[in-house]
């Protein structure tokens, strides 16, 4: 773990309630996909975790959404103001699991640290399928991003306002893509229902609250077939057949 200010270049809403926020910082260090940061903001107690969506030299790029007084707080701050940030947390995802074919089923901001990982796929001459869930269109983030690297990635919506309407599992159905290994992050339930729909040949990024987010308080523990397990430092990737939803 390392605890460094960075600069902000960029802290900028992208879609409803969604701000991409970009530092200047030595990225030597990140691990594509899973790898998360904690965020320190004055007059706040706990830190923020945020998965690390890019990373490229010189700089860090989060998506965050406004969801309380802290990422409200966050919203008003603008470039050239400085963050503290706790970095070297979190397990990433396996990219080497994948042999020919990855499927990546994203929900929400769960796209983020799936980005990366479509990144190294695709530079291991990977081929890919990628799902990407949303209420609506208003709260879609990354899809160019995504078909830049995946000509094959499908956008759903709740509301049916962009893509294919209803849910991933729906849209899972009715595409049954190959894969060899398939990569998974979003709100819990959705990936309970992704896991039991595809199977145990993957990984699952866990989004979980947490309190020190660097395995002291345990207060993200979540259930495994090997007992509790610190989502922080244990994970946030694990094994599909390992999580106990």
């Amino acid at each position: 773990m390392k605890t460094m200010d960075y600069t902000i270049l960029e802290n900028r809403c992208i879609a409803r309630q969604v701000f991409r926020l970009v530092l200047a910082a030595d990225t030597a260090d990140f691990e594509p996909g899973g790898e998360f940061v904690n965020l320190a903001l004055d007059g706040f107690f706990l830190r923020r975790p945020l998965s690390v969506c890019d990373s490229a030299p010189g700089r860090l790029t989060l998506l965050y959404k406004v969801a309380g007084e802290g990422t409200e707080a966050l919203r008003g701050m603008t470039p050239g103001m400085r963050l503290n940030l706790l970095t070297g947390l979190g397990k990433a995802f396996d990219a080497s699991r994948c042999e020919r074919r990855a499927l990546l089923v994203g929900g929400g901001l769960g796209a983020a640290p799936l980005y990366p990982l479509c990144r190294e796929l695709a530079a291991a001459g990977k081929e890919m399928t990628v799902v990407l869930g949303f209420g609506s269109a208003e709260d879609i983030v990354l899809e160019n991003e995504f078909r830049a690297l995946c000509p094959d990635t499908r956008i759903v919506t709740m509301d049916g306002s962009a893509g294919t309407a209803g849910l991933v599992t729906d849209a899972l159905k009715e595409l049954s893509p190959a894969f060899d290994f398939y990569y998974t992050c979003g709100p819990a339930v959705m990936m309970r229902a992704v896991c039991a729909q595809l199977g145990t040949n993957g990984q699952a990024s866990l989004e979980e609250r947490m309190g020190c987010g660097a395995g002291y308080c345990w207060c993200c523990t979540c259930k495994t077939t090997g007992g509790p397990r610190r989502t922080c430092t244990d994970g946030p990737v694990f094994d599909a057949d390992k999580i106990v939803w």
